[in-house]
């Protein structure tokens, strides 16, 4: 069995999928277990480490309810890669213009579009199903400047943290493009505004909660279908924003490599989310905080940090884990702890051979502040099975 630890103290068991486990982790993953509307037991990937609230790397099955800031404010986040027909030995030996021509196309960090790239259609529709939501919210609009603007100038760029896009080589020596972003500022807006609205509902019970960041809406409640409504937005708009993206890093990449086509897209997956499951014979709003679903035969794509391996697998539908795995190789240290430890030269040094940043802005992502990935996939045979091996040879960051 793959379940390396099993935590009993809450109203139902949560099973881990390591013992690479920290214990601020247990902690929190204690306290969501004691929550009431929790189905079956609650799930630990062997990425896991702790969280706002809840813990990154755990799969949460509720009945009736959902907890925003299990969710997050980067909903949707998640992966998209696509295989193209080009080799190795197809590319240039300094990849330093390649990377700068997508730099060009996809704003990074903070920045955005000077205008909506995506095509007209497509952005007043989902224009459309934002009025709705912010008729019925209009707090939502005062929380980002230029609210009417930015989040369709966003659509098609990276953000900061740790997405990326990266240029890959699998075993065969075969070209990858990989890329890992969320829903903008726009998904951040909508899971700070509800996960407020959540902890006003509870009430006086929210100082009984184990947690007040595991304030949650109950089924049937205005807010409640508000923020399904709200978060199915947003994590469509996710999925919109890898999609443009990746047609824009296509284009630059047209511009410096020979002609070439896309041979297959591997998947185009949130880690970050909810959605309606059935599991055990029961229908639940499953949370992924950080994992992947993970069904039989379903393709997925498991990243390692900017100097490690990353994978793409094929789902074994794990029923204790809710057919799900982890969402990359999970971070051992915090941000501020990284920057303490490490410098440029470190950075350098575990990113040799890659033409990505080696500047002080990017230490708090170096290779040595996340878990070892090929630990992290030891620990989940029974979740998945391994039907590419990538290493990236270009990393962008914000």
């Amino acid at each position: 069995m793959p379940i390396k630890l099993m935590l009993n103290q809450g109203k139902v068991p949560v099973k881990v999928f390591t013992e690479d486990i920290d214990q601020i982790s247990i902690n929190q993953l204690g306290k969501m277990a004691q929550l009431p509307f929790i189905h079956s037991h609650i799930a630990a990937m062997p990425d896991v480490h702790h969280g706002i609230g809840a813990t990154v790397g755990s799969v949460i099955p509720s009945k009736g309810a959902i907890i925003p800031a299990a969710v997050g404010v980067d909903i949707g986040c998640g992966m998209n890669a696509i295989r193209l027909s080009l080799k190795a030995s197809d590319l240039p030996d300094n990849l330093q213009a390649v990377r700068s021509a997508i730099e060009k196309r996809v704003p990074v960090g903070f920045e955005e579009h000077a205008s909506a790239t995506v095509q007209g259609a497509t952005l007043n529709n989902i224009g459309k199903h934002l009025d709705v939501i912010t008729a019925k919210h209009p707090g939502l609009i005062k929380m980002q400047r230029n609210f009417a603007r930015t989040w369709g100038k966003q659509l098609g760029t990276l953000g900061g943290g740790n997405h990326f896009i990266e240029l890959c080589l699998d075993e065969a020596d075969e070209v990858w493009v990989m890329l890992h972003s969320g829903s903008r500022g726009i998904g951040n807006v909508i899971g700070r505004y509800f996960i407020e609205k959540a902890k006003k509902d509870v009430g006086k019970a929210l100082g009984q909660l184990p947690d007040q960041d595991l304030a949650y809406f109950t089924e049937g409640t205005q807010h409640f279908e508000d923020y399904v409504q709200a978060v199915s937005w947003a994590q469509e708009y996710a999925t919109i924003n890898r999609r443009e993206m990746m047609r824009l890093v296509l284009a630059a990449l047209q511009t410096q490599l020979k002609p070439f086509t896309t041979t297959r897209e591997a998947i185009n997956c949130h880690h970050n989310y909810v959605q309606q499951e059935t599991h055990f014979g029961e229908a639940v709003y499953l949370t992924r905080k950080g994992a992947i679903s993970a069904r039989e035969g379903e393709l997925g794509i498991i990243p390692g940090s900017m100097g490690a391996k990353s994978y793409i697998v094929r789902g074994l539908g794990n029923a204790q884990s809710f057919c799900s795995c982890s969402h990359g190789a999970g971070r051992r240290m915090s941000r501020t702890e990284a920057k303490r430890r490490f410098n440029t030269r470190d950075l350098a040094e575990q990113t040799s051979g890659i033409e990505c940043r080696k500047d002080k802005g990017v230490v708090d992502e170096i290779p040595s502040a996340y878990k070892d990935i090929d630990g992290v996939m030891q620990n989940q045979t029974d979740l998945v099975e391994v039907v590419h091996t990538l290493k990236q040879v270009v990393c962008i960051k914000g």
